[in-house]
C-alpha cells in the first residue's frame, strides 16, 4: 500500500487557497501560542498581544464583542430544559415562552432535525422574508445550513459539470469562492469592482467579463454578487440590481446573492440595502435566484455556532428535489445554528420583555462599527502611499497601498507578493494580522489588504499601523 502523500489525493485539494486561514493567520496563530505560554522567543517579539484583524469573527477573543442577550438565554434553555421550568427568576417571560415553543416543535437539541432544516424555524424564514421584501417565500425552497459557506459551495458544486463551467465573481472577491470553484473543477470569471467609485458594481464590467468568458469557450453559469461587499463594503443600489437581473436573463445565468452582511449598514437612511428577492419579484424576473444568509455577521456574530440559510426562487421542484437529497447526505444542519437562525429572524418585538436590552445591544453594535469605520477610514487615508475608498456596509475595509520600488525589489527576493510582503511586516512589527490583496484579487500591480472594524480600542490599535507604516515606507523610501 502506497503511504498517503500529496501525491495520491485529489488534486483539486493542492489548487485550494483561501487566504483569511492561509500562512499569515498560522502564523500569528504561532505568535499568540508563544505569548500565551511565555516561549523562550518572545523577548524577541515587538509586541505583548495578537490583533487578529484578518477574519470577520466579532467574538473571537481578543475582539470580545458581546453576544446578544436574547439568543445566548434561549439557547441556554434548548442545553438544558430543565431551566425552562426551574428558571423563572433567571430569565424573561418571552425567553422562556420563545425556547418552550421551539422545543414543542425540535424536541431534544441532541437528535437529529429534519435535514433541510426545522420546518417551523424554515416558516418563520419565510416570515421574515416577507416582511422584509413585501413578497412571499416559500418555506419549502429554503433551506438551513452550517453557516452560508455550506450553501455557497453546494450550489456551486451543483452548477458545475465540467472544468469549462464558468461562474462570475467581483475582483475583489471572498476567497471562499475561488477555493469552492477550484474543489469542484469550475472556473472563475472575474468581473472588477470600480475602486474609484467606492467599489461600486458596473453592469457594464460584467457584461465585458461574460462575452470574454465565452470567447475563451467557457460556459458561464452564474453570476456571484456580495452586497454589501466583503472585503471593499460596497452596498449596490436598486438600478444596478435591475440592470444585474437583466444581463442574468439575457444570458440565461443564475443568481448568486450573498447577502450575510445585509444588517451591517454604516449609512442605512442614505445607502439602504435591497435584496435581489424583492428586485426579482418586482420586475417579474424569471431569473433562477439563490440567496444567502448567516447568522456570523450583522450584529449576531455567532461564527462558531454554524446557523444561516440559502433561500431559492425561480427554481423548479425537480432541482429542488436534488438539493434535498444532497443536504440529505449530511443529515442536517447543526440544531444550535438552526436555533440561531430563529432568533435572527425572529428577534425581541416592541412590547417584549427582553426588547429595551435587545435594543440597546444591537444599536450599541451598530454604532460602534460605523464610528470605528469612519474613524479608520480617516486615519488610513491620512498616510502616505495609502487611500482607503470609505465603506458603506459589512465590517471590513479595504485599502490601497503604493509601495515604494525598493520596498517591491525586497518583496521580489523574499519570494513574496508585495501586498503578502507588507503584511508579513506588520504582524511581525505590530501583532496586527491582516490578509493582502493578492489573496481576494485585483488588478495587475496593485496592493490592497483587508482588516477588520471590530478591534475595540481603535485608537491604539490604528496608532499602531501608522507607525508601522512609516517606518516602512521610510525603510525602503
Amino acid at each position: 500500500m502506497p503511504p498517503l502523500n500529496p501525491e495520491h489525493v485529489n488534486p483539486n485539494f493542492l489548487k485550494v487557497e483561501y487566504a483569511v486561514r492561509g500562512e499569515l493567520a498560522i502564523k500569528a496563530e504561532k505568535y499568540r501560542v508563544m505569548l500565551r505560554t511565555n516561549d523562550s522567543g518572545v523577548k524577541d517579539i515587538p509586541f505583548d498581544r495578537v490583533v487578529s484583524s484578518n477574519i470577520g469573527n466579532p467574538q473571537q477573543k481578543g475582539l470580545d464583542q458581546k453576544p446578544l442577550t436574547f439568543g445566548r438565554q434561549v439557547a441556554a434553555l434548548l442545553e438544558y430544559t430543565e431551566l425552562m421550568g426551574k428558571g423563572g427568576d433567571l430569565f424573561p417571560k418571552d425567553v422562556i415562552a420563545r425556547a418552550k415553543e421551539l422545543y414543542e416543535e425540535i424536541g431534544s437539541i441532541g437528535a437529529y432535525s429534519h435535514s433541510q432544516g426545522v420546518p417551523f424555524i424554515r416558516k418563520n424564514v419565510a416570515k421574515f422574508i416577507e416582511a422584509r421584501d413585501g413578497y412571499p417565500s416559500d418555506p419549502n425552497h429554503i433551506f438551513l445550513t452550517s453557516g452560508a459557506s455550506y450553501g455557497v459551495s453546494l450550489m456551486l458544486s451543483m452548477l458545475i459539470d465540467s472544468p469549462k463551467s464558468g461562474i462570475l465573481i467581483p475582483i475583489p472577491q471572498y476567497p471562499l469562492y475561488t477555493a469552492s470553484l477550484a474543489q469542484h473543477s469550475g472556473t472563475p470569471v472575474p468581473y472588477y469592482l470600480d475602486e474609484s467609485k467606492g467599489w461600486s458594481t458596473d453592469p457594464v464590467e460584467v457584461e465585458r467579463a461574460i462575452l470574454e468568458g465565452q470567447k475563451k469557450g467557457i460556459e458561464v453559469k452564474a453570476l456571484v454578487v456580495i452586497n454589501p461587499g466583503n472585503p471593499t463594503g460596497g452596498v449596490i443600489d436598486e438600478q444596478v440590481i435591475k440592470d444585474l437581473l437583466k444581463l442574468c436573463e439575457k444570458y440565461e445565468l443564475v443568481m448568486l446573492a450573498d447577502e450575510v452582511y445585509q444588517d451591517n449598514l454604516h449609512e442605512r437612511e442614505n445607502h439602504p440595502f435591497t435584496s435581489f428577492k424583492k428586485l426579482l419579484r418586482q420586475t417579474n424576473s424569471p431569473v433562477p435566484l439563490i440567496s444567502f444568509h448567516s447568522i456570523s455577521k450583522g450584529v449576531t456574530g455567532e461564527c462558531g455556532r454554524r446557523g444561516g440559510y440559502f433561500e431559492c426562487a425561480n427554481v423548479s421542484d425537480e432541482v429542488i428535489a436534488l438539493i434535498y437529497k444532497m443536504v440529505s447526505v449530511g443529515l442536517c444542519p447543526p440544531l444550535g445554528g438552526q436555533i440561531g437562525v430563529d432568533c435572527l429572524v425572529r428577534p425581541p418585538k416592541e412590547g417584549d420583555e427582553s426588547y429595551a436590552l435587545w435594543k440597546q445591544e444591537t444599536d450599541a453594535i451598530h454604532q460602534a462599527l460605523a464610528r470605528r469605520t469612519k474613524f479608520m477610514t480617516a486615519r488610513l487615508n491620512a498616510l502616505p502611499g495609502m487611500s482607503c475608498a470609505p465603506a458603506l456596509g459589512a465590517l471590513y475595509l479595504y485599502p490601497k497601498i503604493e509601495l515604494p520600488p525598493k520596498a517591491i525589489e525586497a518583496a521580489k527576493k523574499a519570494g513574496k507578493e508585495p501586498d503578502m510582503f507588507y503584511a508579513h511586516a506588520v504582524l511581525d512589527e505590530t501583532g496586527i494580522c491582516v490578509i493582502p490583496g493578492s489573496g481576494f484579487g485585483q488588478k495587475e500591480g496593485e496592493g490592497h489588504f483587508r482588516l477588520t472594524c471590530l478591534c475595540d480600542g481603535v485608537e491604539e490599535y490604528i496608532g499602531k499601523l501608522e507607525k508601522f507604516h512609516k517606518d516602512f515606507m521610510a525603510k525602503y523610501e
